[in-house]
């Protein structure tokens, strides 16, 4: 009965503790230890499991992001959330796919553990302020303000996109054509002037080091990696077989089309686009091994 109750809520907290976090495997991590916490306790003696859990993964989840950032600081380039793939039926839930977005989960960053944590418990969950207050330990007024200050600095920071699936995945698919056949020109019609390329390596895979800002930097980078002597040299930095087919499909990452690629059915490089008015303004492409090796299993929960 104990496992049962905790298991009803289970992808509750998963999606709570991926979205404090940016990371799947630390989200895992935290509901491990929620399920630990929850075990050692007469559960009978609690009214609202729901409430109950999603605090204690709350908590945990904040501790934990205080803790990873610090070592953050010493990663090797740009630092890009772990990328999921999502099941459709979730993406075609607005709220819960816009909340996992990767640009979303970016911004996110910018705020202090606590501001994040009350931002997803509000904005994607919706909670009230004082469930909020009672599961952090602050005063409903104080939540309040943590609510505001952190909803005012996604809205100023949050890029805008397409919010046209249909119309996302069509530019996806030219991206992909453009990319591979080695049309430049074409590529960069497709790019906003000021577009920007974020990519994460985490030292382990090819990727900039740098965040690539203009339409031609960033086509001449994909260019380069789409062809045959970049894919090679792209095998080679993450120790893949250099005979190995590369597959390229356009799946859910993350509630929206992204594009994933795999060689002989491991993931080695997983591709995220803003779009806004059919043009891409920001490419996020994470090689890091680390954050997409888990991405070859089946798609996420609906609470993630």
């Amino acid at each position: 009965m104990t496992a049962q109750r905790f298991n009803e809520h289970r992808d509750l907290l998963t999606g709570v503790a991926y979205r404090i976090l940016g990371s799947a495997a630390d989200a895992e991590d935290v509901v491990q230890e929620a399920w630990l916490r929850w075990s050692e306790i007469d559960s009978a003696e609690i009214d609202n499991t729901r409430a109950y859990l999603v605090r204690v993964t709350t908590n945990l989840s904040i501790d934990r992001l205080r803790k990873v950032r610090s070592l953050r600081e010493t990663y090797v380039g740009p630092w890009l959330p772990e990328p999921i793939i999502t099941a459709p039926d979730v993406a075609e839930q607005a709220e819960l796919a816009d909340s996992v977005e990767l640009a979303l989960l970016v911004v996110l960053e910018t705020l202090s553990p606590l501001e994040r944590a009350v931002f997803v418990l509000r904005e994607a969950f919706g909670f009230s302020h004082a469930e909020i207050a009672e599961m952090i330990g602050r005063g409903e007024p104080a939540v309040r303000q943590l609510a505001r200050r952190a909803r005012d600095h996604v809205r100023e920071r949050r890029p805008r996109f397409d919010v046209d699936r249909a119309r996302r995945r069509e530019v996806t698919e030219r991206f992909i054509g453009a990319a591979t056949g080695g049309d430049l020109d074409g590529l960069m019609q497709m790019l906003a002037a000021e577009v920007t390329l974020v990519g994460d390596g985490g030292g382990k895979a090819r990727a900039p080091l740098r965040i690539l800002e203009g339409s031609r930097n960033v086509a001449a980078f994909l260019s380069a990696i789409a062809t045959e002597d970049g894919i090679i040299r792209f095998l080679q930095s993450i120790g893949a077989p250099l005979t190995a087919d590369i597959d390229m499909e356009i799946t859910d990452v993350n509630g929206g089309p992204g594009v994933v690629l795999s060689a002989e059915g491991r993931v080695i490089t997983v591709i995220s686009l803003v779009i806004s008015d059919g043009l891409i303004e920001t490419v996020y492409l994470v090689a890091n091994p680390d954050k997409i090796a888990r991405l070859s299993g089946p798609p996420a929960a609906d609470g993630a």
